[in-house]
């Protein structure tokens, strides 16, 4: 159990840093710490920042890291950069020394694929481009015309630093275009590095020194944009539910008017449309251990989904707190562990089940075994290029320790307590012995076109939002809208169990019973819509490749379309059933 404590105090670590900070005495050693670098078109893809010949210490110190820090790949490292608190620096050199040719091709290569290096002064991060490229015509004697690229190396480093009485508030850091060196493939080059300082006061408190980077962020974030999808979905989800209600409205007051009548007095004995169901409707759908387990997993992903806006919305993950949304995800993950057993066995018990422990852990385990699966993969991946991104493997057996002794359990216990209860299942109308024959259903109405329908609405809802939220989490935009995005999680779900309703209606209509599985499949669908708009993005909307950003993005997006695809399954399998239950429960059945 020594995962939850170290979560605990991150998050207390986080809420004290954030009110208190380091208090510097004049010309006191501020720390500089490198971190990593990358490509700038591959967030996923980093590497320890001495991958690259920079200047290094005799024996660099590696920088304890948190939980948060160590889930956002960090590798802080000490560095030689000697920054005095208030104490100006007109120039200062770094290190003088000669590259190797090696050397000169390691930094090209970078240049080429327009390498990002992070750095952090005094906890807070910037960043900047190692190099340049430049392509010019060149002129030949022969009269013909080529490009010719030339690479540049970045050597001057300018830090501008915001200071409020004795703390650090704001830094920002350029790369001086006149103080650069230019490289040749494969000779050797002599290459000095130098730093520059300038101090300015402010009036920002230590406390609010992490609103500068919201509100930097929030600039480029196009916030009527933002509002403009909001009402948009809005609008949608007004007008799909106005017409939807009118609609059902209409046809079930006809419904409920024919079917309330004595069938003695219309002369007609024979059932007709979803009345004539009613001894099939509530009959158990197969596979009913699966069925459950899912609807468990769907009810704790919605729990944490709603979880997690409620700590967006109390300011939790703000810029500065590294991987405070990793941390948090993984904690109540494990906490509503209880929500998937309970439900699950709940619903299990209720529909005749009786294996209710085996039901229990394939509830723990829908969604958490694909997850390591996929994380294995990634993960291995990540070792084998070398890249930071890399989970350290004491982390990886804390947080499997931490599903064994805390999920497991918790989804046992609720289960547990679900089996205790009153599970009888009491339907309006009481299944048939024997299961009715289908009727020939038409094509759009078959189950593969009503998923269609049913994911496509939702996803128009939300698609603008997701497009932002994309471009922040693989991308290098910080994500500050959170009241913006719970309104857009609410529409979601409203869209979802409006719709679900509407085709489970059109579905017994015809005479179909089979709407368990319909119904979760038809909620749940709007995952599949999320995945295929996560491959549109990495080929037609983002400039990532390679094989590492290649499986980190197509692995962890399978997973978050996969929990879409249980949570909005689960909601429209409730919103189903409700609506279900209360028509029947509204006619007469002899």
């Amino acid at each position: 159990m020594r995962l939850l404590p170290q979560l605990a105090v991150a998050f207390a670590v986080a809420v004290i840093a954030k009110k208190h900070g380091p208090n510097y005495d004049l010309h006191e050693k501020v720390p500089v710490q490198v971190n990593n670098v990358g490509p700038f078109h591959n967030p996923a893809e980093t590497y320890e920042f001495y991958s690259l010949p920079f200047c290094a210490p005799d024996n660099p110190e590696i920088h304890d890291h948190d939980i948060g820090s160590s889930l956002a790949g960090d590798r802080r490292t000490s560095s030689l950069y000697d920054l005095r608190f208030r104490v100006d620096i007109q120039w200062h050199p770094l290190c003088e020394y000669t590259l190797m040719p090696e050397e000169v091709d390691k930094f090209v290569d970078s240049i080429k694929q327009n390498y990002l290096f992070e750095m952090f002064v005094d906890g807070l991060p910037v960043k900047g481009f190692i190099g340049e490229m430049e392509t010019n015509p060149m002129r030949f004697q022969n009269g013909e015309i080529r490009n010719e690229t030339s690479f540049y190396l970045f050597t001057h480093l300018e830090f501008s630093l915001a200071y409020n009485q004795d703390n650090v508030i704001a830094v920002n850091l350029t790369t001086d275009a006149r103080q650069r060196m230019k490289l040749q493939p494969g000779k050797p080059a002599q290459v000095e590095f130098s730093y520059s300082a300038q101090w300015k006061p402010t009036n920002i408190k230590y406390i609010n020194r992490m609103s500068v980077y919201a509100q930097a962020a929030l600039i480029e974030q196009s916030v009527d944009i933002h509002w403009l999808s909001i009402v948009n979905s809005f609008v949608l989800v007004i007008l799909l539910t106005s017409f939807l209600a009118i609609i059902l409205m209409r046809i079930l007051r006809k419904d409920f008017a024919r079917y309330m009548e004595d069938p003695e007095d219309t002369g007609d004995d024979e059932e007709v449309g979803w009345k004539r169901i009613h001894g099939d409707i509530f009959r158990p759908p197969p596979f009913l251990m699966l069925f459950t387990a899912m609807i468990g997993s769907g009810a704790q992903i919605l729990t944490l989904s709603c979880g997690l806006l409620v700590l967006a919305l109390v300011g939790m993950f703000y810029p500065g707190n590294r991987g405070a949304l990793y941390v948090a995800a993984i904690v109540l993950y494990a906490l509503t562990a209880s929500v998937a057993g309970y439900v699950s066995t709940d619903l299990y018990v209720q529909l005749g089940g009786k294996r209710w422990a085996t039901n229990a852990v394939l509830a723990a385990g829908i969604f958490t075994c694909p997850f390591f699966c996929v994380f294995s993969v990634v993960n291995m991946v990540a070792i084998y290029y070398g890249s930071t991104s890399a989970l350290p493997l004491n982390m990886v057996f804390m947080i499997i320790f931490l599903f064994a002794v805390v999920t497991f359990p918790l989804s046992i216990l609720g289960s547990m307590r679900a089996k205790k209860q009153d599970n009888e299942f009491k339907p309006p109308c009481l299944p048939n012995v024997k299961p009715r024959e289908l009727p020939v259903i038409p094509w759009y109405r078959s189950a593969l076109f009503q998923m269609l329908m049913a994911g496509f609405l939702p996803f128009s809802a939300i698609y603008i939002e997701l497009h932002y939220i994309f471009a922040s989490v693989w991308g290098h935009r910080v994500y500050t809208l959170f009241g913006i995005l719970t309104l857009a999680f609410i529409i979601l779900l409203i869209v979802t169990a409006f719709v679900t309703v509407a085709l489970t209606y059109f579905q017994i209509a015809m005479e179909d019973y089979r709407w368990w599985w319909r119904s979760f499949l038809s909620g749940g669908s709007t995952g599949v819509f999320v995945f295929l708009y996560a491959a549109f993005y990495y080929y037609h909307r983002s400039e990532m490749s390679g094989s590492l950003q290649f499986v980190f993005f197509f692995g962890y997006m399978f997973l978050v379309s996969y929990g879409f695809f249980l949570m909005l399954g689960a909601v429209g399998y409730w919103m189903a059933s409700v609506f279900i239950r209360h028509i029947y429960e509204t006619i007469k059945i002899d």
